[in-house]
């Protein structure tokens, strides 16, 4: 949880914003729109996305900037761009043609690219003290509306769980080629049952809730007789997208802040809080909580059928529960610290 400091230096930084107004006309109707010299083209994008319907990738802006737009990575400040008036042209969402092979098919998201941001100290202090992303992490704890599953236990710690690859195979799933039984990491609900003890359950998933809730049915992680219950979900609406380099380059990716659920429930914050996901990056502006786990996939294969990723990390979990303050752990050692523990 923020110290009051702490609060007091994002409301400082937050104050010293820049804000620019723009005009501009689309299908002959004029309109008008602030953005922060903080964000990037990525945000002025979305920014008419949200005015007109017409997605980033169908917006061609003309008078905005001499020449071709910058890319979506650009600073807003960069662009001098104060007092423009610019000219949108765009097919909003639902007016074009649709094929029907191009409507939306099920989410699968993909461990590419992947990045482990604790490993570059000068990247972590990027995250923290990028004004965008302090902004966007209050931006998204005003907007959160969590929905308790089951009530939340005093005393316990707090576990923050990704479903895609981390604890069932989305592909088979999604495609109904396999079970749903048959779709979830070995092991899956001995693991949780092992945790609830100590923990509360959140599930935090970078699909839709439509796809998540669907998902926890078949499941049975939700509506079941298990001997755990979730606490409350997450989708991608409680994720945003920030800005780095990899090898050198521009480079964008979601986050999962988990700020944005200490702001909620205070009683959570570093000291008790723990994040399993496959992917690292997820991870960044947390990047002391992540524990990342090896992604599952081909859940029919033998090697697949044979994973003890989970019932390895309920081990360390229930050792380490025990623990006051979480910060003093390095998750990363996960695997050499379950090798360490007496047999079973």
């Amino acid at each position: 949880m923020p110290t009051e400091h702490e609060d007091t230096k994002d409301e400082i930084s937050l104050a010293e914003e820049i804000w620019i107004a723009l005009t501009f006309t689309w299908s002959g109707k004029a309109f008008q729109l602030s953005i922060a010299e903080s964000d990037r083209v990525f945000d002025l994008k979305n920014v008419i996305h949200n005015l007109t319907r017409v997605p980033p990738e169908r917006q061609k802006i003309l008078g905005l900037v001499k020449g071709k737009l910058p890319p979506e990575q650009e600073r807003i400040g960069d662009l001098r761009i104060g007092g423009k008036k610019f000219t949108l042209i765009g097919t909003p969402e639902g007016d074009e043609i649709k094929d029907p092979s191009q409507l939306e098919v099920l989410p699968d998201v993909i461990n590419d690219l992947d990045i482990d941001v604790s490993e570059d100290s000068a990247a972590m202090k990027a995250y923290k003290n990028d004004k965008r992303n302090i902004r966007k992490i209050k931006e998204m704890t005003e907007k959160l509306k969590v929905n308790l599953i089951h009530p939340l236990r005093q005393g316990k710690k707090l576990l923050v769980l990704d479903i895609d690859y981390t604890i069932l195979d989305t592909k088979p799933l999604t495609s109904g080629s396999l079970p749903p039984a048959e779709c979830a990491r070995p092991g899956l609900h001995q693991f949780l049952e092992a945790v609830y003890p100590y923990y509360d359950i959140c599930i935090w998933s970078q699909t839709s809730w439509i796809w998540l809730e669907t998902k926890l049915v078949e499941l049975e992680m939700v509506g079941s007789d298990k001997g755990y219950q979730i606490a409350f979900v997450l989708d991608k609406t409680s994720m945003f997208t920030v800005f780095t380099e990899r090898d050198n380059k521009p480079w964008t990716h979601s986050v999962k802040p988990l700020q944005i659920i200490w702001n909620h429930f205070p009683q959570f914050d570093a000291s008790n809080t723990i994040h399993v996901d496959d992917l690292s990056r997820n991870f960044a502006l947390n990047p002391g909580e992540g524990l990342k786990i090896h992604a599952f996939k081909n859940a029919h294969t033998e090697a697949a059928m044979a994973d003890k990723e989970l019932e390895k990390i309920a081990r360390y979990m229930v050792h380490i529960a025990s623990v006051g303050d979480f910060k003093t752990l390095s998750h990363k050692d996960w695997k050499y610290v379950v090798r360490g523990l007496p047999p079973r």
